[in-house]
């Protein structure tokens, strides 16, 4: 019977910059389908359980699209993201344009979902009610928004909904990278340079914005780790 792994390595890589996570990311993507690959040519007790990750950073500005986006959604040119000090990279995830940047927790995790349950709906679902009984804890109610991926407020009020956190993945062979963009203490007015994932009637917004305070980012990262690890039924370890 091939092996089931919920073990699942945590790291916090702290302010990162983009390219060099997501370099960091197909690394560990790739070394995961290598050895499901490998697991294939094998018997059954020769078999190694595939590896399991979640990295948690923040990044400086940056703005990703993804592969079936549309440039239209980036509302500036390259002079004026040099003036604001951002990047921006056309990237192999789901999804259309966002922003990254401080106060903004970006989770990547690069699961064999054949550890857990392969079924890609389900693990999209997961990732949204993790942010959803995270920011719950706050006392702010996240909801799902028919269409649209992530986690909104307000989503059944459509002039009014606001987009807390972005997902947006990319999955071969049941297993994922890229993840999610929750807005902790984010400064909102970087969003005004795209049509957040392609939306031109909708906004981002923050628990900052939200609660008017600023808030602990270790605190949230921990509770939100708590919630994945509980619905995912993972093993977390710190790598």
């Amino acid at each position: 019977m091939p092996v089931f792994n919920k073990k699942v390595r945590f790291e916090d890589l702290g302010t990162m910059d983009y390219k060099e996570a997501w370099d960091y990311q197909e690394k560990l993507f790739q070394e995961v389908v290598d050895q499901k690959l490998k697991n294939r040519e094998l018997p059954d007790n020769r078999q190694q359980p595939t590896p399991n990750y979640l990295l948690f950073c923040e990044h400086p500005h940056v703005y990703t699209l993804g592969k079936n986006g549309s440039e239209n959604n980036l509302l500036a040119n390259m002079l004026e993201l040099q003036n604001k000090k951002a990047t921006f990279y056309k990237i192999n995830r789901g999804g259309d344009i966002t922003y990254h940047g401080p106060g903004q927790i970006v989770g990547y995790p690069i699961l064999d979902l054949d550890n857990f349950s392969p079924d890609i709906h389900l693990y999209v679902y997961n990732l949204e009610e993790a942010i959803i009984r995270t920011i719950a804890e706050y006392g702010l109610k996240g909801e799902r928004l028919k269409g649209a991926s992530g986690v909104w407020l307000d989503a059944a009020h459509p002039a009014k909904a606001r987009k807390i956190c972005a997902i947006g993945i990319r999955s071969s062979r049941w297993v994922t990278m890229h993840g999610f963009a929750f807005n902790v203490n984010t400064d909102l007015s970087f969003f005004e340079l795209i049509n957040p994932c392609g939306f031109t009637d909708k906004k981002a917004t923050s628990m900052q914005a939200e609660l008017g305070k600023t808030f602990p980012m270790e605190e949230v990262r921990q509770k939100l780790k708590n919630h994945l690890a509980g619905l995912f039924e993972m093993q977390l370890k710190n790598g």
